[in-house]
């Protein structure tokens, strides 16, 4: 869900702050119910949340939860899977299109993920199970 500057308040603050605490709780569940079960299968399964930014309503600030999985066996290290949400995102935009700078007529917006938390968890455990069923 989008929202302009004018929206930024702090009930809106609160309930990203909300989504943000219980799904930096849930990757570290998926990690703890996981990573064993990957390891039989010689694999590497990690569970992050993660925050670039400092201020939720400032451009730049970014927050996600990923999930993804590595081959022990491949020196390298390279990914075999990864599935990214982001949570919040604020950005400057001009024209719908992110701009770094504060060009006259740009515009602070944000984006909310839409689904409800229930559903995002629902999702990560829908994304482990179909990686699961594959053969690696």
């Amino acid at each position: 869900m989008k929202y302009q500057q004018k929206d930024f308040t702090q009930k809106l603050k609160t309930k990203i702050q909300e989504m943000e605490s219980a799904l930096k709780k849930h990757s570290e569940i998926l990690l703890r119910e996981n990573k064993s079960i990957f390891e039989n299968r010689n694999l590497d399964f990690d569970a992050v949340f993660n925050i670039d930014g400092s201020e939720h309503f400032q451009p730049g600030y970014c927050s996600t939860i990923s999930i993804g999985t590595t081959d022990k066996i491949n020196p390298t290290g390279e990914l075999l899977n990864l599935h990214v949400i982001t949570i919040w995102e604020c950005q400057r935009s001009l024209l719908g299109l992110s701009v770094t700078k504060n060009i006259p007529g740009s515009k602070i917006i944000g984006e909310l993920v839409d689904e409800s938390l229930k559903e995002i968890k629902e999702e990560l455990k829908e994304y482990i199970e179909v990686f699961l069923s594959e053969e690696y």
